[in-house]
């Protein structure tokens, strides 16, 4: 970008995207797709779906045993089959009317700003329903602050987990963290040890029967390393990573080469399909994995997540 807009964001405003641009970073967000559909740092993509809050996690032994999904099982139907209720745009702080055709005709090629906030609104495809916001915020630097908010309704059962998922269009080679060592819930935190780790490859736990796996509680932030593009553009890329860090407290997350309903479809690990993506959970929430009793016993009350209660968290994303 030039250096007479100051560092300043371009905003493109299509018929019905809207595209911003720093110096290394380029969004598009389209109003009727769900939101950001891509995220281009430095050439490179960073998204094969849109991100799409989530609230499924593949049943564990534990939740087979005390019947936990038969009772969730709409937050399934919720997870599959999320759409956007509408959108809202500012820049600069400010609120302006949505900028779709004839209206985003008033824009010039070459305009500029100092932040751009684009907030989506989804209703839950549950009875009753409820609302989730996904507000991105893109400041003038290119870093992009994700804010997920959940509102509660009592009249729905637990949630599985609360979540943001990213799909990334080819297989990550390693992510590193930093928070409590191997796998993690919030009833199973106190082996964990406090550091940097680098997992290599996207392992997923071997089980005979495909279940959630990969959790990592308390984390202040995590790099996903890529080497490999979608297109093939470039054959020999070299490596590129994201991060993504904590805001206000640290966040869960787990990454993988499979969604939940991947996971969920398989009955013996060999039926998971080739993979070929990586899968980021950016969790606010996490129901504990229980193991009182796998044949019947609940998790214990403080590791439930109440559908009635508000959920909101927030995180960073950033090249590396």
């Amino acid at each position: 970008m030039a250096d007479t807009t100051n560092k300043k964001l371009r905003v493109i405003y299509g018929d019905v995207t809207l595209g911003v641009q720093s110096d290394r970073v380029q969004y598009i967000f389209n109003y009727t797709r769900n939101g950001l559909e891509s995220l281009v740092v430095d050439g490179k993509e960073w998204l094969y779906r849109t991100p799409l809050p989530t609230f499924w996690r593949a049943t564990t032994d534990n939740d087979r045993g005390n019947g936990f999904s038969q009772k969730s099982v709409q937050w399934l139907g919720a997870d599959m089959f999320m759409k956007a209720a509408g959108a809202t745009v500012k820049i600069d702080g400010e609120p302006i009317d949505l900028p779709i055709a004839p209206g985003n005709n008033q824009y010039s090629d070459h305009e500029y700003a100092d932040s751009v906030a684009v907030t989506v609104h989804f209703t839950t495809a549950t009875i009753p329903t409820t609302a989730v916001q996904v507000e991105y915020r893109i400041a003038a630097d290119g870093t992009l602050t994700m804010h997920v908010h959940y509102t509660g309704n009592a009249n729905l059962p637990d949630l599985p987990v609360f979540g943001l998922r990213l799909i990334m269009p080819t297989k990550a080679v390693r992510y590193t963290y930093q928070g409590l060592s191997g796998e993690t819930y919030p009833d199973r935190m106190a082996g964990g040890v406090p550091g940097t780790y680098t997992i290599q490859g996207l392992p997923v736990t071997p089980y005979l029967v495909p279940q959630d796996n990969g959790v990592h509680m308390a984390t202040d932030w995590v790099e996903v390393v890529r080497a490999t593009t979608q297109d093939n553009t470039q054959l020999t890329p070299g490596e590129f990573g994201l991060r993504i860090s904590s805001v206000d407290a640290p966040f869960a997350f787990s990454c993988l080469p499979y969604t939940a309903e991947e996971l969920e479809n398989a009955t013996h690990i060999e039926e998971l399909p080739p993979a070929r993506r990586t899968v980021l959970s950016i969790l606010g929430a996490v129901r504990g994995v229980g193991g009182i009793d796998s044949w019947g016993a609940d998790v214990d009350k403080p590791y439930h997540i109440p559908a009635g209660e508000d959920i909101d968290f927030s995180f960073k994303v950033a090249p590396l």
